[in-house]
């Protein structure tokens, strides 16, 4: 079994992340970190409202799964973390946009989450 490290295009390297990869693909799974509203240039949390920061943290996801060679279209399961369960609708409406045809399966949970985020979201997609 060969990992493929897979890191988002616009990450900074000279910003030193934690002990995690932005994507792992292993066969034909990719394999998404949990991403938040972050800035890769800067490595700085672009905080707002609840849909703002999904939108932020969904065009990450997207730029990772691409680089990785899939779509989201490719996406077979998504967790999300909100730092407030009450958010659930004003985040899903931006979710959804961001997903054709079928949805993924998804698992979404109210979590205590790092430097004031309000949502993170990891997944698996396939490259096909």
């Amino acid at each position: 079994m060969q990992k493929i490290k897979v890191v988002h295009p616009h990450r900074d390297p000279s910003f030193v992340t934690g002990a995690y990869s932005d994507g792992v693909i292993v066969d034909r799974f990719l394999y998404v970190s949990g991403q938040a509203a972050v800035d890769f240039k800067t490595s700085v949390f672009i905080l707002g409202s609840i849909e703002e920061e999904t939108h932020r943290t969904l065009q990450n996801i997207k730029a990772i799964v691409e680089t990785a060679g899939s779509s989201m279209e490719q996406v077979l399961k998504c967790t999300v973390h909100l730092a407030d369960i009450k958010d659930f609708d004003r985040y899903n409406a931006v979710y959804a946009t961001y997903f054709p045809g079928i949805k993924p399966a998804r698992t979404t949970v109210q979590s205590v989450l790092a430097e004031g985020i309000k949502v993170e979201i990891d997944c698996v997609a396939i490259i096909t």
